[in-house]
């Protein structure tokens, strides 16, 4: 098996349904053993463990975690961290996780490819992280929002590059 920029990184796995925390757990350990990788099913163990502890990379819930608070405290001490949904799957709440430093906004129907979009949140810094990831989710969203969904995040995606205007 060859090296991934995963191995020997510290993750912390932040959702209120035991299943996606199965799910994320199966899906980076089968692709790298050598991670370390945390749960919390809760708002509480979730904010003692960022307060307390330190992360190469913190995955959060936005929905019934209180996701945002959440980054907030992880991204004051400079944690990387990948914001997760389902329900809060919106271009507003895209903005928001940009706004707030998140340097990923996951819909949880790409569970079964988390590890490309972790191993981006390491590779890259924040605008081109944001970059990269757009590049992977464009069609994604443009397919989930409404036909004005890059006008309403605000967020500069064509000065990004990569997206064309025929992909609209």
């Amino acid at each position: 098996m060859s090296s991934n920029i995963l191995d020997g990184k510290k993750i912390l796995a932040v959702d209120d349904e035991a299943d996606v925390l199965t799910v994320l757990e199966e899906e980076i350990m089968d692709v790298c053993p050598k991670c370390k990788l945390e749960k919390a099913s809760s708002y509480e163990t979730a904010i003692k463990k960022i307060k307390s502890e330190s992360y190469d990379i913190i995955i959060l819930d936005i929905m019934g975690v209180r996701g945002f608070e959440l980054l907030e405290a992880a991204v004051k001490k400079n944690f990387r961290v990948a914001m997760l949904t389902a329900h809060a799957l919106s271009p507003e709440a895209l903005k928001r996780s940009h706004e707030l430093g998140a340097r990923a906004y996951l819909p949880k129907e790409k569970l079964g490819e988390i590890v490309p979009f972790l191993e981006d949140v390491l590779k890259y810094e924040f605008e081109p992280g944001w970059k990269r990831l757009f590049e992977k989710l464009h069609g994604f969203f443009t397919d989930k929002f409404e036909s004005d969904w890059e006008n309403k995040t605000g967020l500069k995606w064509r000065e990004w590059g990569g997206i064309s205007d025929s992909k609209k």
